[in-house]
């Protein structure tokens, strides 16, 4: 097994500011693209597409993109986790609840990587700092979205049918985000998140297939555009800046984006759709900075788990 290189700190700042950034205006270009077509037509779309860029600029760039069967499995899983249970439901979700009930259940997903961690014995352990930081996250987003929040006094069975739809997929992504971390897969990030892509277009056009969606779809120039967009800046840039965050920053603070994204997207809001800028985004965004600040500057403690015990362990001679 080869030694992990320290990244350098200019790296981990690009990443978060890709995924923080891009993420949060991935919104819009959702909302644009299933105006026209399923969600899992668009995730056939965009994750298959951007997965086969992907692998095949690995492979003119002279990298190794094909993995043996149990890395392939594991790709799978993980990118079925992230993108089809995950990211594709989200936009079924959206369908029957607004926009900003989603986001906070989105902003609940950090609170689903603690417990996860505690399930599985994670050899991570982040400050009570950090921990702090994280629930003022959480209240930082319902502050955010308290206006959108506060006009739905009773909620009917479909919009109970959404939210857990979209809680469902924030465990769905905490899930594949942790074996992500946990698995020491032998591939390259960029190849990794090519085959997840990939994997989970595939099973979305499968789903679309059988779902009867290609009758249903109308090919809008702003729906085409919005795709476009979510396959270069959501999933190819922004997907594989998370996956490598992964592998290289300790979990709890890569959580930090569930926090920020809504906050880029109320700005986008108000930037190209004249909405108006209140004082509970204010608030909450204040609010959200600072349980960034909390997380991202909190210490982690590392130990070592039973596994890599083993791994450092002598093996001894076999036989008496």
């Amino acid at each position: 097994m080869s030694q992990q290189q320290t990244p350098q700190r200019w790296q981990v700042v690009l990443a978060f500011t890709l995924v923080y950034i891009l993420w949060g205006s991935t919104y819009l270009a959702i909302r644009l693209a299933v105006d026209h077509m399923s969600p899992p037509m668009m995730g056939f779309l965009r994750f298959t597409t951007a997965g086969l860029l992907m692998l095949a600029y690995r492979a003119a760039t002279g990298s190794r993109i094909w993995v043996d069967p149990r890395t392939l499995l594991r790709l799978t899983v993980i990118g079925v986790l992230l993108l089809v249970t995950s990211n594709m439901v989200v936009g079924w979700g959206e369908k029957y609840i607004p926009t900003g009930l989603a986001a906070l259940f989105t902003a609940i997903t950090p609170l689903w990587f603690l417990l996860l961690e505690r399930l599985t014995h994670s050899d991570e352990h982040i400050s009570w700092r950090g921990l702090a930081g994280i629930f003022l996250g959480v209240a930082g987003v319902a502050i955010l979205l308290w206006p959108d929040l506060s006009g739905h006094t009773a909620l009917n069975r479909g919009q109970l049918f959404g939210c857990a739809l979209v809680l469902g997929a924030s465990v769905s992504w905490a899930s594949g985000s942790v074996l992500t971390k946990r698995w020491h897969l032998s591939v390259d990030p960029y190849t990794a998140s090519g085959w997840q892509m990939l994997v989970a277009g595939l099973v979305g056009g499968l789903l679309a297939v059988g779902n009867g969606d290609l009758h249903h779809t109308t090919w809008q120039a702003g729906s085409l555009w919005a795709i476009g967009y979510l396959i270069v800046a959501g999933s190819l840039v922004g997907f594989t800046a998370y996956v490598w965050l992964l592998k290289n920053v300790p979990l709890a603070k890569v959580t930090t984006y569930a926090y920020v994204n809504p906050i880029v997207a109320v700005i986008l809001g108000v930037l190209l759709h004249g909405e108006k800028l209140d004082g509970y985004m204010v608030a909450g965004a204040v609010v959200v900075i600072l349980s960034v600040v909390l997380v991202t500057g909190a210490k982690v403690r590392h130990q070592e788990s039973e596994e890599d015990a083993v791994e450092l362990e002598p093996l001894e001679p076999a036989g008496d």
